[in-house]
């Protein structure tokens, strides 16, 4: 299974999905911390404050109506999940991504440090954030296509459940390309837990979209890593024609370490 993904990596045909579990390898808060931070800026114990709703994209939502902004929360955001450039460099994980050269890098994560990466390590790279960002791309800049948002940018920030309802749809100019790039070439995600709606939803939507032709068997590889096994998920995501690939190591850092070191 690895033998095709390695092909079409070293072949520069492969797209790369990161998700939260890149940054959490540089210590970035996780999503649990991030509420309990909003917690406390207004007024609650954080755990009477996740004790209100089940759904953290909700309680984020409430902080936005009663601040009448996320800006002091992303700057927040801004100081923690953004690293130092020697942090960076010392990340196996980000070293192993620019090393393996993928030329487009999708993400959903906020901060800057893949981008960053590729700069320290000697390679071009163009951040993505909207669409006129794609007109100045050169063509041998990788990109970097920010799908949840960039914390220079506040308004493109999808944080809040308003933002996550909005991002359903996949209409943005910025998920046009994207589709457009799924429906050409193999794909890796990274990083990603399950239960994000996000992932499976475009998942879904990707293999509703060649089940609808009479052209499946041309349809490009789609990977996921998860770093432990687990069975329900695997079956679940092989009926949309997503390939799991499982790592070996109890410690979900040292298990994509180990993956992204097996694809080089």
């Amino acid at each position: 299974m690895t033998d095709d993904l390695k092909k079409a990596i070293s072949e520069h045909r492969a797209i790369l999905f990161a998700g939260a579990g890149v940054s959490a390898a540089l210590g970035a808060p996780t999503w649990g911390q991030l509420i309990d931070h909003i917690g406390e800026e207004l007024g609650f114990e954080p755990a009477v404050f996740q004790s209100l709703s089940t759904n953290y994209l909700t309680l984020a939502e409430y902080y936005r109506l009663e601040r009448g902004t996320i800006g002091p929360l992303r700057s927040w955001m801004d100081r923690n999940w953004n690293f130092d450039d020697d942090k960076i460099k010392g990340s196996k994980i980000h070293r192993l991504i620019v090393e393996l050269g993928f030329q487009k890098i999708y993400t959903t994560n906020y901060d800057s440090n893949i981008e960053r990466a590729f700069e320290l390590f000697g390679k071009p790279v163009k951040k993505i954030v909207d669409v006129r960002d794609f007109v100045s791309v050169g063509q041998d800049d990788h990109q970097v296509i920010k799908l949840h948002g960039d914390f220079e940018s506040d308004d493109s920030i999808v944080l809040t459940e308003t933002d996550y309802f909005g991002r359903l749809s996949f209409e943005s100019p910025l998920d046009i390309r994207l589709r457009a790039d799924l429906l050409a070439s193999p794909v890796l995600f990274i990083g990603y837990s399950l239960s994000d709606i996000n992932v499976r939803m475009l998942l879904h939507r990707l293999w509703e979209t060649w089940d609808s032709t009479l052209h499946q068997a041309h349809k490009p590889r789609c990977y996921i890593f998860l770093p432990r096994p687990n069975p329900i998920e695997e079956r679940v995501l092989e009926q949309w024609g997503v390939k799991t690939l499982v790592g070996e190591d109890p410690d979900p850092r040292a298990s994509l370490e180990q993956f992204l070191s097996d694809l080089l």
